[in-house]
């Protein structure tokens, strides 16, 4: 049986760790498109390339990237906690932009959508799966997100400050939703669903009760 979950939304609306918990309850493969990004900006970072320089990602044939059990693989190591890191944050957009770049992930992301699968991203209702069986487009307001990321980078004992995440946000913000190539948006026929006032056991029973619906129990 397949059926695909495509959620969507702003940097720090929770995708990645709302997907996990979903993904485990329901047992789906999740497919963290946005950690992907990460390892490649991180990739490009290591190599000390001119990051909007397309030409210099030939390395992009030669990487492995693998999503497995809530972490992230770069070339066979775990990187989960470097892609986090405020230099791979701030330059992601970048490299997520580029042509070359995003061409080879949603070859890999597509390949991936086999059986009982959630993808998360910026473009994965539009673009990567647009006949998902089920669209949801998650966000919260800025401050809200901001506030989330600090919590988030405690636990992985991350040092940031709050004012400078949250113009960090609406930078990223207005960076994903303006690219030239897979804008971020809401597509025609997904699910809006704002998490600013929701817990996360209220956001993850939200969205099983969708897939629930979608699949007829």
């Amino acid at each position: 049986m397949d059926f695909i979950v495509a959620i969507d939304g702003p940097a720090g609306s929770g995708k990645s760790s709302i997907s996990t918990i979903v993904a485990d309850k329901l047992g789906f493969t999740h497919i963290d498109t946005g950690a992907m990004y990460r390892a490649v900006t991180l990739e490009a970072l290591n190599r000390k390339i001119n990051l909007e320089n397309e030409n210099e990602y030939d390395f992009i044939d030669k990487i492995e990237i693998i999503n497995k059990l809530g972490k992230t693989y770069l070339n066979g190591k775990d990187v989960s906690k470097e892609i986090r890191e405020e230099i791979v944050t701030n330059n992601v957009s970048t490299v997520a932009k580029l042509a070359r770049v995003r061409a080879k992930m949603v070859t890999f992301q597509r390949m991936s959508s086999k059986g009982l699968v959630l993808m998360d991203g910026r473009d994965i209702g539009t673009v990567v799966l647009p006949n998902a069986n089920l669209k949801i487009f998650l966000t919260a307001s800025a401050e809200c997100r901001a506030k989330r990321r600090c919590l988030q980078n405690k636990e992985m004992n991350i040092e940031s400050d709050y004012e400078t995440i949250l113009k960090e946000i609406k930078e990223r913000d207005y960076k994903d939703s303006h690219r030239e190539i897979s804008p971020l948006k809401q597509a025609d026929d997904a699910i809006l669903l704002d998490t600013s006032d929701m817990t996360i056991d209220e956001v993850v029973n939200t969205i099983i009760k969708l897939i629930n619906e979608r699949i007829g129990g």
